[in-house]
């Protein structure tokens, strides 16, 4: 699996991201969504890579800088027909690698709270996350769960 930088632009991303975005809206009532779009996803502040292999597109993620110690993970998703491949943990593994090689002291993410989204639940616990209060812009939602991560310090 090879990660690389994605400027959004590429079919491929725009039919995953499009998957998201009505899973998204299947999963959870429309103010509780908080996956962000392709105008959002180029906002300044917001990294964004894809996982391929072969060819295909596997997954993707995001990292937001909410200030120079805190990111937050945003878009982690893999497509469908790759699910249950490790495809999420490769991704998650590299935005700790670089919110590390960035000085991150903390890293944070909402998730939905349904059980649609237990999988994605127990892949950030089984990484060393934790629940935590709304961080960022977010307020408190039934529908959302909030976690964190504390980040060793930059060597």
């Amino acid at each position: 699996m090879d990660i690389r930088p994605d400027d959004l632009s590429g079919p491929e991303i725009h039919a995953l991201l499009q998957e998201h975005l009505r899973n998204m809206a299947e999963l959870s009532p429309p103010e509780s969504i908080h996956a962000l779009d392709l105008d959002g996803l180029r906002q300044p502040g917001i990294s964004f890579w894809t996982v391929w292999e072969q060819g295909r597109l596997l997954g993707c993620g995001a990292l937001r800088e909410l200030d120079r110690g805190h990111g937050e993970i945003k878009s982690m998703r893999t497509a469908a027909a790759h699910r249950r491949k490790g495809v999420a943990a490769h991704m998650l593994r590299h935005l700790l690698a670089e919110a590390g090689r960035r000085g991150y002291r903390r890293l944070s993410l909402e998730t939905g709270s349904m059980a649609g989204f237990a999988p994605a639940r127990a892949l950030y616990a089984r990484h060393g996350f934790v629940e935590c209060a709304p961080f960022a812009d977010y307020a408190e939602d039934p529908n959302s769960v909030f976690m964190t991560l504390a980040l060793r310090a930059a060597q």
